[in-house]
């Protein structure tokens, strides 16, 4: 069992007599990553502000390692947290800022030790901020900055990390880096991790754990199988002018009607026409395929008809002949495939259809 890092109990957090998120009862274990997700506005930075103390609880208690009330001292040594505000440390190299973090450990002077430096230069190294070492702070980018504030609380060598948005500011080079090297903190140092996300795709990939936030509580919570999953992310975010499918994530609204064009597709190989035909604005159907196939989901958000066969079955006749109704009625078709298999011997029957009828164009037409 892991060992209980940190720990809520009915807590309300807010400002002044505004509630914004109450009964809160959860826990965060070591080696364990704990994310938040919600709207804007549901109140995630506000309940990890809350857990950094910067802000009182309304009320109900936080508690670290069982205990609820610790010094500030002790406090920055057990926590680390990088948040959405933006500092400005005047005159402060990247190396001084990550460099503060060491303070919890050194006298009242400040002053490093050579294993501090040590520590400051591992947590750099560790971040890939090395090469900003002699920049000054504030003419970095804000992906840079982040990287840096990153460093800052490895280097505090902490037992719980609190992360908001922590991937806002980077290119999609750095957000993957960053998720392993928390990844990595939680698993080989065993690290408690709390962390708000707005990019989905990566808290499913990255949490032990997700917390969904809505409507001034916690909405639901358990590992990323059973978050992501059936129509609740659209329940979540209140999605009505697109959809969201847990495997393919988010599609913008379609623009369906009577379909123009039927593509013939599998595999994957429909999805860059689906795509392509959906910014044009124009109306489509395809088919026929497989319920297991991995462009369904997307076929079917953006799809005005999709005829499909079921899984692992070879395409039946009744399937087929639905496929050509629709098809007839298209004025142009589009073949997607370039093999066909056992199991889409039919798709092969439609090509031949739609090559017989005049109606065949290439995908760049």
């Amino acid at each position: 069992m892991s060992d209980n890092l940190l720990r809520m109990e009915n807590l309300i957090v807010g400002y002044g007599k505004h509630i914004i998120v109450q009964g809160m009862d959860f826990s965060v274990n070591s080696g364990e990553i704990v994310t938040l997700i919600g709207a804007n506005g549901a109140g995630k930075s506000t309940l990890l502000k809350t857990i950094a103390s910067q802000i009182a609880p309304l009320a109900g208690t936080v508690y670290f390692h069982d205990k609820a009330h610790i010094s500030e001292r002790e406090l920055a040594k057990i926590m680390s947290v990088v948040l959405t505000v933006r500092i400005d440390p005047e005159l402060m190299t990247c190396e001084d800022v990550v460099s503060s973090g060491r303070y919890p450990y050194t006298g009242r002077l400040g002053i490093l030790s050579e294993h501090d430096r040590q520590k400051v230069a591992e947590a750099m190294e560790m971040t890939s901020v090395t090469e900003l070492r002699d920049r000054a702070f504030s003419q970095l980018s804000d992906g840079q900055r982040q990287r840096v504030m990153l460093a800052r609380a490895v280097c505090q060598e902490p037992e719980i990390l609190v992360l908001d948005e922590p991937t806002s500011f980077l290119d999609m080079k750095h957000k993957l880096e960053l998720l392993m090297l928390i990844r990595r903190l939680a698993k080989e140092k065993h690290i408690g991790v709390i962390v708000s996300l707005h990019e989905l795709e990566l808290a499913e990939r990255v949490s032990d754990r997700i917390l969904c936030i809505r409507n001034g509580k916690i909405d639901r919570t358990g590992t990323p199988e059973e978050i992501f999953k059936d129509d609740y992310i659209r329940e979540l975010y209140q999605i009505s002018c697109g959809t969201y499918h847990p495997v393919t994530g988010a599609e913008l609204e379609s623009g369906k009607g009577k379909p123009e064009i039927f593509i013939i597709s599998g595999g994957g190989t429909g999805i860059p026409v689906y795509r392509r035909l959906q910014r044009q604005g124009i109306p489509f159907a395809c088919g026929v395929l497989h319920e297991n196939d991995m462009e369904y989901p997307i076929a079917s958000a953006l799809a005005s008809e999709v005829i499909t066969e079921k899984a692992f079955e070879p395409v039946s006749e009744m399937q087929f002949q639905k496929a050509v109704a629709v098809l007839e009625r298209c004025r142009s078709v589009i073949c997607a495939c370039t093999e066909f298999g056992t199991m889409n011997q039919k798709n092969l029957e439609l090509l031949k259809l739609a090559e017989e009828s005049g109606k065949m164009i290439t995908e760049n037409s």
